[in-house]
């Protein structure tokens, strides 16, 4: 029989993260019901949580990296766990030592890329505003209503872009003064964070800070839901606070306030995929519809697992720059219930969750069943 010695380390690395939560657990194993995973493969994030009480985490193996941070099991525990508090420890206590599963190294190329050009996808930060060459976009000023802070995506990705131009399109058409950073902004530091890159994070924010303080930043409008979960809930840990605003709130309030008017039609049924990051992490459910329930001519229908219960796209967590199996992808599982009650557009309003479906809807080959939009596509096709 083998033995095996408790890794003393992943105790300690815990602790610093979380304190002493882990050993509040039971073994009750709601955590486990709850999780994604278990929709496409055998995995339990219990026993993750059990081996790292006693030091017995297994860092060369792939089942710590896993986790998407989506938030259904922390949502669940009776006892304050905080499981993905206790998984980005073990994630961070690899990362020290550079132990990356294969399935994982992508991981690391994105790392990299951050540390040299301030954004995971290996652009090249002069060319971080070249989608709104054509815009006339001004550069962030201080004094003018809000900064767009675009993200990497938006910025990079051929398909996210598109997400990036209709924004830029809409703030102008309601007279909104706005600018952005271009190559002045890195990436906000939230999906490097989850894998364990704690220092990479913390350079990547405390030069954001910085930014955002010399230019008179005070409110900040994101598209992503992580860029916002991030400015939110955990720069904060560095003594500063800005207003930070969700496009859809944004987008919500210029309505209402008559400074931008909805003249098309949308005669389509369209359901709402629940970003993690926006939804479960931030209790961001009800602006969305309320923005899609604006659109003439659009009805709104909704899944299966919508809300607080919603279907993870999988891409949380650093995920979306790992590799994943054709057969144990969420966001298929995700766009097959779109198509079950007879959607016809799959909206929501994340970056990741919008290249995960577009890539299942390839493998799936709904191409001509179900489109994938942003909601801020359909607001400025309204306009």
């Amino acid at each position: 029989m083998e033995t095996v010695a408790p890794f003393k380390e992943v105790i300690d690395e815990i602790k610093e993260a979380g304190g002493d939560a882990f050993k509040f657990c039971f073994q009750c194993g709601l955590c486990d019901t709850v999780c994604p995973w278990n929709r496409v493969r055998q995995f339990s994030i219990r026993k993750i949580i059990r081996e790292a009480t006693f030091g017995l985490t297994e860092i060369e193996g792939e089942d710590i990296w896993r986790c998407t941070t989506c938030g259904r099991c922390p949502q669940r525990c009776p006892r304050g766990v905080k499981q993905i508090e206790v998984g980005v420890s073990l994630r961070r206590v690899a990362s020290e030592y550079e132990i990356f599963p294969a399935s994982v190294r992508s991981a690391r190329t994105a790392r990299a890329s951050l540390i040299s050009e301030g954004n995971p996808l290996q652009g090249e930060r002069k060319k971080r505003s070249e989608w709104a060459t054509d815009l006339a976009v001004k550069p962030y000023a201080e004094g003018m209503e809000a900064l767009y802070f675009v993200g990497c995506y938006l910025s990079y990705d051929p398909r996210m872009k598109k997400v990036a131009v209709a924004t830029a399109k809409i703030l102008k058409k309601a007279g909104v003064e706005f600018g952005i950073l271009g190559d002045k902004e890195n990436c906000c530091g939230e999906s490097i964070r989850k894998t364990g890159s704690e220092k990479v994070f913390k350079q990547l924010a405390k030069d954001n800070i910085k930014t955002f303080i010399d230019s008179g930043v005070k409110k900040i409008i994101v598209s992503s839901p992580h860029c916002y979960h991030t400015f939110k809930n955990e720069y904060p840990e560095f003594m500063v606070n800005f207003e930070v605003v969700h496009i859809n709130q944004f987008l919500l309030d210029l309505i209402d306030s008559g400074r931008l008017e909805l003249t098309g039609e949308f005669p389509k049924q369209v359901t709402y995929h629940d970003p993690c990051y926006l939804g479960r992490h931030n209790d961001i459910y009800e602006e969305p519809r309320d923005l899609l329930r604006k659109v003439p001519g659009l009805e709104l229908i909704e899944m299966a697992d919508s809300r607080k219960d919603s279907l993870c796209c999988g891409g949380g967590g650093g995920r979306i720059w790992m590799d994943t199996p054709l057969e144990e992808r969420f966001s298929d599982l995700r766009l097959i219930q779109a198509n079950e009650i007879g959607a016809q557009v799959l909206a929501t309003s994340c970056p990741y969750c919008i290249t995960n479906f577009e890539e299942s809807r390839l493998n799936l080959e709904y191409e001509e069943v179900l489109e994938i939009k942003d909601i801020t596509e359909i607001i400025n096709d309204m306009l």
